[in-house]
């Protein structure tokens, strides 16, 4: 007999943290989960188009919109963790000054290919260059990664000089150097919220895995995937 089990969606860049939570999950609840990670653009893609899934997770952006279209239970809504962006060169690479915003400048000057990702993060960095008045300047040398397709993977495979992405995508990756954040006054942070979609035939349950992963207990492990509490519903 086939154990009862949840469908959830997720963008990348809480996947690995996802498939952790979801197997502590399973040996509380017995329920088996069937996550779908994919970039955060067609996930809600796929909600919109009307995918069955009984569980989401992506950018609180993201959740609000699906919210505010009717895909998604508004009283589900719950905040799971803060994701900062970080900044990654090829490993071996020499590892430039980022510590101040005027050092950083002179980094990205410098570089002739700048990867980064798409979503609320990518819009924030592409903000933070307008703000600067170096988006003419930068503009030709920036390379998007298409969703779904890690920043790292464009670091490592000579693509880009020097990548901006989550830190949870970012870690751990073959052929990649994690810098650190962006300096102080800078940083770009994401809130990653889960919400029951409408469609949901457990959707009780659906709602008990949402607190699972909210719960205080958790911290440890989402610190331990380049990732935080959230600070803030």
């Amino acid at each position: 007999m086939t154990s009862p089990s949840l469908r959830g969606i997720s963008s990348m860049a809480t996947r690995q943290l996802l498939a952790d939570l979801g197997q502590l999950y399973t040996r509380v609840s017995g329920l088996r989960l069937d996550w779908l990670s994919v970039g955060g653009v067609d996930a809600a893609r796929q909600v919109h188009a009307g995918e069955y899934f009984d569980v989401v997770v992506l950018a609180a952006e993201a959740i609000d919109a699906l919210i505010a279209s009717g895909h998604l239970r508004a009283d589900s809504r719950r905040a799971l963790a803060d994701s900062s962006v970080a900044i990654a060169v090829a490993a071996g690479a020499t590892r430039p000054d980022i510590d101040s915003e005027a050092a950083l400048q002179h980094v990205l000057l410098s570089s002739q290919r700048i990867g980064y990702s798409t979503g609320p993060s990518g819009s924030a960095l592409l903000r933070l260059f307008e703000r600067w008045q170096l988006s003419a300047s930068l503009g030709p040398r920036l390379v998007q990664a298409r969703p779904g397709v890690p920043v790292g993977r464009l670091i490592a495979d000579g693509q880009v000089d020097i990548g901006f992405q989550q830190l949870s995508e970012l870690s751990g990756l073959d052929g990649v150097a994690v810098l650190g954040g962006l300096p102080p006054g800078l940083e770009i942070r994401t809130t990653f919220v889960g919400a029951v979609t409408v469609k949901a035939k457990q959707a009780e349950a659906a709602g008990g895995l949402l607190d699972f992963i909210a719960a205080p207990e958790q911290a440890a492990l989402k610190q331990r995937h380049g990732m935080e509490p959230p600070a803030r519903a």
